[in-house]
Formats: structure tokens, C-alpha cells, sequence
């Protein structure tokens, strides 16, 4: 009982020392006074056993997570520097629009070009009331497998003519937010048609104005009153251009590909970081594919049964709908994130460098010491807190100061 505890505790009245004994204990007192060897590690014990687990839990947690988290790309050395998202197929999982889908009224049976197969063994019937026979536009913007493939096909054409109307079937692809694109591919489907006649758009707005992107025809003049690879010059860098190149692409099992670079062919493409023009030209929101011709006919042609199906079970058929890009952050994001908006979420920027808006598109309040600038590789063009506010802090911290 009379075992004298660490920690500072006093022993119990009934264990003190007799006289003689406490005589001796302030001589050796007198001698050194210094604390019990282990009174701090005791004393540090204490502390740690007084703590919550749930408090110890946490500090536990923010060491490793301090540790464990990679520097912030937007800046080095504590400085701001130009940063971007990653680049991504921004399709990949987003809605597409289809203004014709096969097996939508009442089934459908669909050709594909024979080729030196019997014309029956390239057809199919189509039917929306059935899981295994849909071909909806949402297998266009899903896992895309070449061993699995799943497309997209419309119904079927009606027979064309030399001056029958262009088909104008469509699909519209939805980004959900402005991103920066580099390319915009189309796969067909497996033994499918490749289309003569294609013609692409962009929106900035999400999908309040168009404007084209590029068209592809064997005769760009006649369908869409445009040269064949006319050359863009630095005066009309927004221009679309016109290519029958489309006709030369490879196929391969997986179906033939349709690619458009959106910033092949463009002057200032090598100085795109200090070119607003391009800048503006490759910025989109929302994506439409316009198919106006499957084949071209020309007056006096005789139909090709190896080459095209049979009139009236002809469609346009694809597996693929690809945009590759950046989430557009104007050089003040690393990355994009899901932000709650009222009832529904929205894709946004993770803005640095004192900017904000959904885009990185301005300066936060109250810093305008400098105007808002899109960041480069020479310059992060950083948002500076307003001299005025930083001054009326400084003032508001002094009266403080004075008055304690």
C-alpha cells in the first residue's frame, strides 16, 4: 500500500517517513533534486493514455495521409505552375442521342454488304423488345471489347437515288461539361457499310448553337458545297475542311474507323498554349455525327451486290464513339470532380492558383490585384489577393492587436 506511485502523486499520510527518516530524506534532497529518471516519460504516458482513441485514430490517420499524398501538380517548390487534367476518352460512358434506332416500331431485318458471302448470312433482325436483339446508341459510348462487340444500328434506309435527299441521321453525344479535344472516332461495326458522307459538329454551349468541326464525302463539292482538303491558312484556322480520305482508311476485324485530329492541318497548332483561336476551335461540350449519304450514286450506276446490301434493309451500323481530350481547366487543374448542384451533380474543375468557376475561367473574390489569365509553361498567371483587401486586413489585424 505504501508503494510511492510516479506521476507526482503524494503517498498516503499513513506511509510518511518518521522524523529521523524524513531528516534523512531532505539531506539527501539537499544533495540533488533532480526529478525521477522516469517522471517525463511518465508525464508523456499520461498524455498519451488521457487521449480519446478516437483523437489518436485521427492523428494516426493524417500522418500516414500527409505522408502517403503526392505533391499537387500546380505547383513546385511552392510556387504555381501550369497544370492539367489527364487525358481521357470523355465519351467513355456518356449519353448519346440517336435520332434513328433499328427494331424501335416493330422488328427489323438489316443486310451488311455480302461481300463473297450468301446475302442471307449478313442479315439480322432487330427488335427493341428484346434484350438479345437491341442495338440502342448506348452501345456506342460502353467498354469497348473486340471480342465482344455491341453496336449502335439505325433502321433501315430507304432505297437512294442520284438526287434523293441526304439521310440525315444523327447522333449526339453529350460531355457534361467543356473539355479540350484532340480527336473524334467512329468504329463501324464488323462487315458494316462505311458511310460515303459524314459530316461532324461541336457546341460550346451545350448544344444551343453548332458550328461544323469536319466533313467527309467522296464528293465534297456536290454534297456539301466544300473543296476536297482545301488548306487552312492562319486567316480561317476555324474553318472545317472537307476530306475524302475517309475512303482510304484500313479495316481490320474489328470494322473500319473513321478519325478526325481536330488540330491537323492548323498553323498555330505547335503554339496552341498562346493561341486563343485554337483554343476555342477544339473547346466542346456536346458532339454530333451526321450520316448523309451511305453510298454515293451517281446517274447511270448499277448497284453492286457484293459491295452493298439489298435495297431496303440497308442502315447505318457502329460500335464505337470515342472523344479524346481534357477536361478544360485553362492551365489552373489537375483534375475534374463531381459537385453536388442542387438535386443533380455536375463535373468541375478542381481549381487552384485563386481561381474559380467551373472552368477556372475567372479569379476568386477578391483577388483582381491582376487580371485573370489562362496559365502557360512560362507563366501560371496566379490570382492575386486585391493590395486593398490585403491592406484593410493588415489594418483590421493592428486594431485588434491594440486593443488586448
Amino acid at each position: 500500500m505504501c508503494e510511492q506511485k510516479l506521476c507526482g502523486k503524494a503517498p498516503h499520510p499513513a506511509c510518511r517517513p518518521a522524523s529521523g527518516e524524513r531528516r534523512a530524506a531532505s539531506e539527501r534532497a539537499a544533495v540533488s533534486r533532480r526529478p525521477p529518471t522516469g517522471a517525463h516519460v511518465c508525464s508523456a504516458s499520461a498524455v498519451i493514455s488521457a487521449m480519446p482513441a478516437r483523437a489518436l485514430a485521427l492523428l494516426a490517420a493524417a500522418a500516414l495521409a500527409l505522408a502517403a499524398s503526392p505533391p499537387d501538380p500546380c505547383y513546385e517548390d511552392g510556387h504555381p505552375r501550369r497544370c492539367i487534367p489527364d487525358f481521357v476518352n470523355a465519351a467513355f460512358g456518356a449519353p448519346v442521342v440517336a435520332s434513328s434506332v433499328c427494331g424501335r416500331r416493330s422488328p427489323e431485318r438489316l443486310c451488311d454488304p455480302p461481300g463473297d458471302q450468301p446475302p442471307d448470312t449478313a442479315c439480322h433482325v432487330c427488335d427493341t423488345a428484346r434484350p438479345d436483339r437491341r442495338q440502342p446508341p448506348q452501345h456506342l459510348t460502353d467498354l469497348n471489347n473486340p471480342n465482344d462487340v455491341t453496336c449502335w444500328r439505325s433502321s433501315a434506309l430507304p432505297t437512294a437515288s442520284y438526287d434523293s435527299p441526304p439521310d440525315n441521321v444523327s447522333l449526339t453525344l453529350s460531355l457534361g461539361k467543356k473539355y479540350e479535344l484532340t480527336y473524334v472516332s467512329l468504329q463501324f461495326c464488323p462487315k458494316a457499310a462505311r458511310p460515303d458522307s459524314v459530316a461532324i459538329y461541336k457546341s460550346a454551349d451545350y448544344g444551343v448553337t453548332w458550328q461544323p468541326f469536319q466533313f467527309y464525302s467522296s464528293q465534297c463539292r456536290r454534297v456539301y458545297g466544300r473543296p476536297n482538303k482545301a488548306t487552312v491558312t492562319a486567316a480561317n484556322e476555324q474553318e472545317a475542311r472537307c476530306s475524302d480520305s475517309h475512303r482510304l482508311a484500313g479495316e481490320n476485324a474489328a470494322g473500319s474507323r473513321l478519325a478526325f485530329s481536330t488540330l491537323e492541318g492548323r498553323p498555330s497548332a505547335a503554339n496552341f498554349d498562346v493561341s486563343p483561336v485554337l483554343q476555342d476551335w477544339v473547346t466542346a461540350t456536346d458532339v454530333r455525327v451526321v450520316f448523309n449519304r451511305l453510298h454515293m450514286v451517281n446517274e447511270g450506276d448499277e448497284i453492286d451486290p457484293k459491295k452493298q446490301a439489298a435495297p431496303g434493309t440497308q442502315h447505318y451500323a457502329v460500335s464505337d464513339f470515342a472523344v479524346g481530350g481534357r477536361c478544360k481547366c485553362n492551365g489552373h487543374a489537375s483534375r475534374c470532380v463531381m459537385q453536388q448542384e442542387g438535386a443533380t451533380q455536375q463535373l468541375v474543375c478542381d481549381c487552384k492558383h485563386n481561381t474559380a468557376g467551373r472552368d477556372c475561367e475567372r479569379c476568386k473574390p477578391f483577388h483582381f490585384d491582376r487580371p485573370w489569365g489562362r496559365a502557360t509553361v512560362r507563366d501560371a498567371n496566379e490570382c492575386k489577393a486585391a493590395l486593398m483587401n490585403v491592406a484593410r486586413r493588415a489594418a483590421r489585424r493592428r486594431i485588434k492587436a491594440r486593443s488586448k
